[in-house]
């Protein structure tokens, strides 16, 4: 596996942040594009910091947001916004390296935060 920082999913990823996850700690998320995976099915994850790791090397949470580049490269754009709504839904409030899971980051969630997305972006005010 090959991983390189994504600077353009990670302007992505913290403009959606800031609409709609303001609790995301933007200095302590980065996203990346990896390269050379065996999955099958996976277009994205979302790492973290667990919380035994912070407290052995006294660190606050962190996470990281992975774009396996063979399936999420191909998507269409709005399809790679989806992917990214879904891997910070992935993020809790509390912000401690813990995971929200798929009861909640679902299509339908997905979907409305993307169809807010797109109605901001058409009236300008992101």
């Amino acid at each position: 596996m090959k991983y390189e920082f994504a600077p353009d999913i990670q302007e992505k990823a913290e403009e959606i942040s800031r609409i709609f996850f303001p609790y995301i700690k933007i200095e302590n998320l980065k996203c990346f594009r990896s390269y050379g995976s065996s999955s099958r099915r996976t277009i994205a994850r979302c790492h973290s910091l667990s919380k035994i790791l912070q407290k052995a090397v006294n660190v606050k949470a962190f996470y990281a947001l992975e774009f396996l580049s063979e399936r999420f490269d191909k998507l269409s754009s709005d399809e790679q916004i989806k992917v990214i709504i879904h891997e910070l839904m992935h993020i809790p409030k509390s912000f401690g390296g813990g995971f929200k899971h798929h009861d909640f980051v679902c299509s339908k969630n997905i979907n409305k935060y993307f169809k807010e997305y797109k109605k901001k972006k058409s009236e300008n005010q992101i």
